[in-house]
C-alpha cells in the first residue's frame, strides 16, 4: 500500500487543536522543561532552523489556526532524515510518539510541494 500522509505526533495533546502535538512541539516541550543538554537543545534548535529556512511555515500555522500539518511521504524522504536525531532524542528521554501513514485527512487548508496543514476542531480533522 502506498500513502500519501506522514505525520510524526506524540500521545498528548495540544491545547490549542486538542489533537496529539506534533514532534516539533514535542521536541520544544523538552526545550521548555530543560530535559534537554545544551548540546542536545543546540541539536534540535539546528533541526528546527533548518526546517525554518527550507520549508514554507504555512499561513494557517503563523496565524495559529486549529491545523495539524502532514508530510507528503512522496516528496519528503530527505526531510525525513533529517528529523531522525529529533526523534531520537525523544526516544532517549521517553518521550512516547508515533509515525501515522495516512491516505484519509480531513479538510486541507494549506499545500505546498512538501505537506499539507488540516483543519482541526476538537481534536478531531474536519
Amino acid at each position: 500500500m502506498e500513502y500519501r500522509y506522514m505525520r510524526i505526533q506524540g500521545r498528548e495533546n495540544s491545547y490549542i487543536t486538542k489533537y496529539p502535538k506534533g514532534i516539533f512541539s514535542l521536541c520544544w516541550n523538552l526545550v521548555r522543561d530543560e530535559q534537554l543538554t545544551q548540546e542536545e537543545k543546540e541539536l534540535f534548535i539546528s533541526i528546527d532552523d533548518w526546517f525554518k529556512e527550507n520549508l514554507p511555515e504555512p499561513a494557517p500555522c503563523k496565524n495559529h489556526e486549529k491545523v495539524i500539518t502532514f508530510f507528503k511521504c512522496e516528496s519528503t524522504l530527505d526531510m525525513v532524515e533529517k528529523l531522525k536525531p529529533a526523534i531520537a532524542l525523544l526516544d532517549k528521554h521517553e518521550k512516547p510518539y508515533d509515525v501515522v501513514y495516512t491516505n484519509f485527512v480531513g479538510t486541507i487548508v494549506y499545500e505546498d510541494e512538501w505537506q499539507i496543514a488540516v483543519q482541526v476542531e476538537n481534536g478531531i480533522m474536519i
